[in-house]
Order: structure tokens, then sequence, then C-alpha cells
């Protein structure tokens, strides 16, 4: 298995590894195959940038004074990050892992606002922790890393396969999307 110079290794599983925020960032200005992934890398990145400072804030205290504001920002550039994925062309489409990232993307959303709303906007302290915030940023953000990996190897292949999905109009997407939805409940 070739090592990829952009990440550093884990000595002791002499795997590529990113430990923080800032090292997914430095991670996704270098991932860079075309256009859309660099779109696609600078807008994760300001997640990851968001994330990084919520999680220091959670760490600090659970205030809802305090971390609430970095929360609704925080939806704000989901939403925006979100419109720029499904915005994606059919090559990003195709990959199976674009529907993952999407659904991670779209239960992430659903969670921040969940956690804005858990307790009342009476108290005084958010129920969501440090901990567990930064279990579902990880898990999404490592959706978004795997189908920025997978685009790359795709594009990078001398005779790029599509998947069928790739092929249709974009109604048949839609309702390609549609089913496979509908399949993960």
């Amino acid at each position: 298995m070739a090592r990829d110079p952009r990440l550093p290794i884990d000595p002791s599983t002499n795997l590529p590894s990113i430990h923080s925020f800032g090292e997914l960032s430095n991670f996704l200005r270098g991932s860079v195959a075309d256009e859309d992934s660099r779109h696609f890398s600078d807008s994760m990145s300001q997640l990851a940038v968001h994330i990084e400072a919520i999680i220091a804030g959670l760490r600090l205290n659970r205030a809802r004074v305090t971390v609430a504001p970095m929360l609704v920002d925080l939806l704000t550039v989901v939403r925006g990050h979100r419109n720029l994925v499904v915005g994606l062309g059919l090559p990003w489409r195709g990959l199976y892992e674009y529907a993952a990232y999407l659904q991670a993307l779209n239960n992430f959303r659903v969670l921040i606002g969940q956690w804005l709303l858990d307790g009342g906007p009476r108290s005084a302290q958010l129920l969501v922790s440090a901990e567990d915030f930064e279990l579902v940023a990880w898990r999404t953000l490592g959706e978004g890393m795997l189908l920025i990996d997978m685009y790359e190897q795709w594009a990078g292949s001398d005779h790029p396969e599509q998947s069928s999905l790739a092929s249709l109009s974009e109604p048949q997407v839609e309702r390609a999307l549609q089913w496979w939805k509908k399949l993960r409940l």
C-alpha cells in the first residue's frame, strides 16, 4: 500500500492518521484533484474550523449563552456546505460515498438543531458534551474525507469507470437517491 505524503504516519500502526481538526484542514487544503475538489475541500475546512472552536468552547463550559451562537453559526456553514455537495456533478454523485456523506451531513445538521433545543431556551446549560459533539463531527467529516479520496481515485484513474447512476439523467438520479434514502431508513 502506498503511503500518502500529505498525512503523517502513525508509528504504532504504520498507517496515515489525522488526530486534530487542524490536521484535517491541512489535509483538505492539499487534496485537490480539480476545481470541484478545491471548493469541496475549502468548504470542509471551514466546517473543521467551526467544529474545533465549538469543541474548545464545550470543554470550557456548556453555557448556552456561549456555545449556542457558535452552534447556530455552524448550522449556517453546514447548510452552505450541503448546498455545495448537492450541486456537485454526476461524477461525484456516481460514487457510493456521495449518498453516505450526504446522509451523514443531514444527520449532523439535525443533531445540531436537537442539541440547541434540548433543555429548552431557558436552560442555562447545553446538554451535549464536547466528547459527544466531537464523535459526531469526526464521523461526519470522515465520510467527507472518504468521498474526496474516492473521487480523487476515480479522477486519477486512466479509465475512470462510472457507476450506472452517473449515466442517468437528473430526474432519474433524484428518483434513485430518494429510493436509496427510503432503504436506509
